[in-house]
C-alpha cells in the first residue's frame, strides 16, 4: 500500500477513535512499526494530527496555553452558562450540605447561581468565588488558605493541602482544563493539579464541568482519572474514544 494512501486511512481512523496506536495500526496495515512511526511524523508535520508517545492524537487535542481568568471569563460564556444550570439541577443541595468549590470561570458560572439554602456550605480555593459568595450573606463561605496565583486567582499550597486533608464533604465541583480518555483531567500546573488531586479526595461526590473546547485537550498533569468522577456535565456529546472510556468507569455524563 502507498504511504499516503495507508495515512488517509490513518486519519480516518483517528477521526473515528479519537487516538490510534503504532502497534495497532503497525498490525493492521501488516507493516512495521517504525514504517507507522515514519507516517505519524509526517502527518503531524503537515499538521493533520499530533504524534504522541505510543501512537497518536487529533491536532485539535494540542493543549493551548493558559490564560488568565479575566480573559478566559469571556469565553465560550453561554456554554459555561449552560453547564452551570445544569449541573445545579444534579447538586441535590439540601439543608446541611457541604460543597467544595475550585477555581475556575465554568464553577465560577455555577457559584453565580447558587440558591439561598438553609446550612448550605461553600468551601472555597478562589478568591473571586469567596468574595462573590460572601457578598451575599446567604450560607457559609470558608476559603482555603495558601499561595494565590495570579493567574487563576485560586489558593494552592501546603496550607491548602493540609486544610483539604481534614476535611470530608458532601460533593466537590472541580474545572479542567483539558479531558481526554487517556489522560483524564488535566491542568497545566502542578500546584493547582495537587490541589484539585486533594478536592477529590476530601469529597464523597466528585462532579466535574468542561465546555466543548476543553475535550481531547491533555495538558502537563492529570488530576484525576476518569474512575473518580461521578458525573461530568459537558455542552456537546463527547467523541467515540471518550465515550468508551466513560462507559468502562462508569462515570455519567451529562449533555447541557
Amino acid at each position: 500500500m502507498a504511504a499516503q494512501h495507508r495515512q488517509e486511512q490513518i486519519l480516518d481512523q483517528l477521526r473515528a477513535l479519537g487516538r490510534v496506536q503504532v502497534n495497532d495500526l503497525a498490525e493492521h496495515f501488516d507493516v512495521t512499526p517504525e514504517t507507522i512511526r515514519r507516517d505519524l511524523t509526517a502527518m503531524d508535520r503537515s499538521g493533520v494530527l499530533r504524534k504522541v508517545h505510543g501512537g497518536a492524537v487529533p491536532a485539535s487535542s494540542l493543549a493551548l496555553p493558559e490564560t488568565g481568568v479575566s480573559h478566559r471569563e469571556q469565553l465560550h460564556t453561554a456554554a459555561k452558562q449552560a453547564i452551570a444550570r445544569a449541573a445545579l439541577g444534579r447538586l441535590d443541595l439540601a439543608e446541611g450540605t457541604t460543597l467544595l468549590l475550585d477555581a475556575g470561570t465554568t464553577t465560577g458560572a455555577l457559584a453565580r447561581i447558587l440558591p439561598a439554602v438553609p446550612g448550605l456550605t461553600v468551601i472555597t480555593n478562589s478568591v473571586l468565588t469567596a468574595a462573590l459568595l460572601a457578598s451575599r450573606g446567604e450560607m457559609a463561605v470558608r476559603i482555603l488558605g495558601g499561595h494565590v496565583r495570579g493567574l487563576t486567582q485560586a489558593a494552592v499550597g501546603s496550607e491548602a493541602l493540609e486544610a483539604l486533608a481534614r476535611l470530608r464533604v458532601d460533593v466537590a465541583v472541580l474545572g479542567t482544563n483539558g479531558v481526554s480518555a487517556q489522560h483524564g483531567l488535566s491542568t497545566p500546573d502542578p500546584d493547582e493539579a495537587t490541589v484539585k488531586r486533594a478536592m477529590v479526595r476530601a469529597s464523597r461526590r466528585v462532579i466535574a464541568l468542561a465546555d466543548a473546547s476543553k475535550i481531547g485537550q491533555e495538558h502537563l498533569v492529570s488530576f484525576a482519572p476518569l474512575d473518580d468522577v461521578d458525573l461530568l456535565v459537558l455542552d456537546a456529546e463527547p467523541p467515540p474514544a471518550l465515550t468508551a472510556q466513560l462507559a468502562t468507569t462508569g462515570t455519567e455524563v451529562l449533555v447541557a
